[in-house]
């Protein structure tokens, strides 16, 4: 135990002083001391985030967290980690803020096999070894850390380091990256992976600020969703703050041999060096895409929009991580033809960052108004034909997953109830393509001015909170149904079953054209490349899932032979050629090897899950396992346990 005694430090608001403390050291290690002094001159520097509530705590109950927000709650955390790549993991200290009711006696956080070397609690001058319990562990919820407190605790500090395996972190070895001469690291969190990298109250309903000290090795570079170094520092340390409320599905860290690029004034793209170039080129409209969307909804509230591109094994197409936008490098096409991505995780700066689902079982209320969102961008800039594109692609891949749930299935509901399981098995494109549709067809129905102010009313009413689906249809049927005086009901989409029949009605004139190819294909067996010059990815992809899988694979051969789509460097058509070769039989050797160099590459779960499908289901699960377990390695703890479930393997720890 130890205590900080004859302490005073007079400051005026956002005052950085110098300071003496006298300590009585008995039980302190030296690491402990310099934590304690780190942490009260963060205290005296830092500057409090002027708006709301950052610890909000909605009402909706999350079954995905232990936390007890409305009894003890989070505000502020400041890290300081030390990255070890030989070990796999981080170690240090995460120190926190708290908000505890009157009555409280205790302070619940969420884990998954961190181990915890000590926790202090108390208040500025006066901190205690704690006592804590560390609970059952249970499947994909890891265990509760509960540590008691008394009422006039306000601040805790826990030691701890990572496990080699956290779930979050993902560890390439230098072989692993485009310049096989360093290392890299990045997190993932979502949707409760953080509390596998910090002791955490893991929900979407609590906010909270944060800063960070990060250690690594020198030579290498530290980002995170917060304030970003542009160029290396000398010795590997980085420091990091997050003045905007955030939840805890949004931390994010990379490390690596990473370099900057700016692109506008707030805007600029973070990739190894050897990539820098290439991505500089594919994101020039980064900055176009920021004004576009401030035109729509209002200002963008989190000062920069960066850009990373990691290395391949990353799971998704993208992460909205605020400030640093997490991002493939499958959308570095060399054309600039993948970009509406980046507009999707721009557009949650409003929808998910801005404005967040209160629980797992809300989730289609951050993708649903981002997909909106991203095709008004994509519009902004490219035309309505081309956003139409984007929106029948989507509608394609609704429907195919409605088929495979089944149209009466409880998980084509909007509103979901995942209470007992894993919330990324929520994460379908019923969440994005359903809810999209849903605001599309209130566009429709109340016109496109009125529907844009209705939506910029919503982001700034409910701006740096979490909400849940219950309190959005309160005010969808207030602001927009009733004022509006429309006919229309939105719990029949919101609580019901796949796709209502009142749905907007969406056409493409360029499809249309794409599907009369197509048909000419199909009847006579020929196609000239005269008859798609200009032909986007859009109508490429669109071309590729039309065509059917039971022709004579002479027919694929012939189509490879003009268009080589095996070799194609585009990843979406790639993919989408590389799954028709495996239904419809057409598997020469060369597309054998195509598809586990693909495999072996690329970690996005997106590409993967529907290659693998392909091959369970025509016969070849012996292939897929196989390509699988070489591959695993490269494959990050999203992709790797979605695809071991699929396979029916058994998935890491």
């Amino acid at each position: 135990m130890y205590r900080i005694s004859a302490l005073r430090i007079e400051t005026q608001p956002h005052d950085c002083v110098n300071f003496v403390a006298k300590f009585s050291m008995k039980g302190v290690t030296r690491f402990q001391l310099i934590w304690i002094i780190f942490s009260l001159s963060v205290m005296c520097c830092k500057q409090t985030y002027q708006g709301p509530d950052p610890g909000n705590v909605v009402n909706a109950k999350d079954t995905h967290t232990y936390a007890q927000p409305e009894v003890a709650r989070v505000t502020h955390l400041s890290l300081d980690l030390t990255v070890d790549f030989d070990s796999k993991v981080l170690s240090g200290s995460a120190h926190y803020q708290m908000d505890l009711d009157s009555n409280a006696s205790e302070i619940i956080l969420d884990m998954h096999r961190l181990e915890i070397d000590s926790i202090l609690i108390g208040t500025t001058g006066s901190m205690r070894t704690a006592s804590y319990q560390i609970g059952e562990e249970k499947p994909f919820m890891g265990s509760p850390l509960t540590i008691e407190t008394s009422p006039s605790d306000s601040e805790m500090t826990i030691f701890y380091k990572t496990h080699p395996e956290a779930l979050a972190l993902q560890w390439l070895n230098p072989q692993q990256t485009l310049g096989k001469e360093h290392p890299f690291l990045f997190t993932q969190g979502q949707a409760i992976l953080t509390r596998s990298w910090i002791p955490c109250q893991d929900s979407p309903g609590i906010r909270y600020t944060y800063e960070a000290n990060i250690k690594v090795p020198a030579g290498l570079m530290a980002v995170m969703s917060a304030t970003n170094p542009q160029s290396k520092s000398d010795d590997g340390s980085y420091r990091f703050t997050m003045e905007q409320p955030i939840t805890s599905y949004l931390m994010a860290l990379a490390v690596g041999d990473i370099a900057f690029s700016s692109i506008g004034d707030r805007t600029g793209v973070y990739a190894e060096p050897g990539m820098l170039e290439a991505a500089s080129y594919e994101m020039a409209d980064l900055e176009k895409m920021v004004v576009a969307t401030e035109e729509l909804y209002g200002p963008y509230q989190w000062d920069r929009f960066d850009l990373i591109i990691l290395p391949p094994s990353f799971p998704f197409g993208g992460m909205e991580n605020p400030k640093l936008t997490f991002a493939t490098p499958t959308i570095i096409a060399g054309d600039r033809s993948l970009t509406s991505l980046v507009a999707h995780e721009l557009a949650h700066s409003w929808s998910g960052n801005l404005v967040t689902n209160a629980t797992w079982d809300d989730f289609w209320l951050n993708e649903g108004h981002t997909v909106y969102l991203e095709r008004r961008i994509m519009e902004a800039l490219y035309g309505k034909e081309y956003a139409d594109m984007l929106a029948l692609l989507g509608l394609q891949d609704l429907q195919s997953t409605i088929d495979d749930l089944g149209p009466e299935d409880d998980d084509t509901h909007l509103k979901l109830d995942l209470e007992g399981r894993d919330p990324d098995e929520g994460m379908t494109d019923v969440a994005y393509e359903k809810g999209y549709l849903l605001l599309r067809t209130l566009e429709e129905l109340a016109g496109r001015e009125v529907f844009d102010q209705y939506l910029k009313s919503y982001f700034e009413k409910y701006q740096f909170q979490s909400i849940g689906t219950d309190k959005w249809v309160a005010y969808v049927n207030k602001y927009l149904i009733h004022e509006q005086d429309l006919t229309f009901s939105v719990e029949e989409w919101v609580y019901g079953p796949g796709i209502p029949d009142n749905a907007a009605q969406i056409s493409s004139d360029r499809f249309a054209m794409v599907d009369r190819r197509v048909s000419e294909f199909d009847r006579i067996g020929r196609l000239d490349r005269s008859t798609t010059r200009g032909w986007s990815t859009h109508e490429w992809l669109h071309f590729i899932r039309q065509l059917p899988h039971d022709l004579h694979v002479s027919f694929y051969e012939k189509l490879d032979t003009v268009f080589d789509f095996s070799n194609s460097g585009n990843s979406e058509i790639l993919a989408a050629w590389l799954e028709l070769s495996i239904r419809s039989g057409y598997m020469p050797d060369h597309n054998q090897a195509q598809l586990e160099a693909f495999l072996t590459r690329v970690g996005r779960r997106k590409f993967l899950t529907p290659l693998y499908r392909a091959l369970k289901e025509t016969d070849q699960l012996d292939l897929a396992r196989q390509i699988f377990d070489q591959a695993r390695p490269n494959y990050h703890s999203v992709s790797s346990r979605s695809i071991a479930e699929l396979l029916e393997e058994e998935p890491a720890i």
